[in-house]
């Protein structure tokens, strides 16, 4: 959705409202450590999108809770936000955290020959067998005729 100053603003509000709403009002056990990540809300405000973030584990559970909430949590939020239209609300479990965290071990378990030091086709540049380095290339085994570079790359 295209983003200007006053839809920001209005997202913004929105999303402190529903959060505030989460936290104080709705006394749901299975939506404890639920977090309000984000809210998208249409420009006539008859539709809002709320992304939530709960541990990955709970994802079946969070959305069940959400859905049987939705009713109480909208009425709250038409009263909270004052607008003359409360909207219809859509929850999705926003899963950016858990991706990120995914690559950041990913990341952290980088590969040894990731470090190996290559020449400018990626094979490795080899030691001597003598034990000297005289920056030898290993190329293709076996005899395999090496890839000529292609014009245009």
């Amino acid at each position: 959705m295209k983003q200007n100053q006053h839809s920001r603003r209005t997202n913004e509000l929105a999303r402190e409202k529903l959060a505030t709403i989460m936290l104080f009002e709705v006394s749901d056990p299975d939506l404890q450590l639920v977090t309000v990540t984000g809210v998208e809300v249409s420009v006539d405000k008859s539709f809002m999108r709320a992304y939530v973030s709960c541990d990955a584990s709970r994802y079946e559970e969070v959305s069940t809770a959400l859905e049987r909430a939705k009713g109480r949590i909208r009425s709250l939020l038409g009263h909270a936000l004052g607008w003359r239209v409360t909207p219809e609300l859509a929850f999705q479990i926003d899963t950016t955290t858990d991706e990120a965290e995914r690559i950041s071990r990913a990341l952290e378990n980088v590969p040894p020959t990731l470090g190996v030091e290559k020449d400018e086709n990626g094979y490795p540049i080899a030691a001597d067998p003598e034990g000297g380095a005289d920056g030898a290339v290993a190329g293709p085994q076996d005899g395999a005729p090496a890839a000529e570079g292609v014009e245009g790359e």
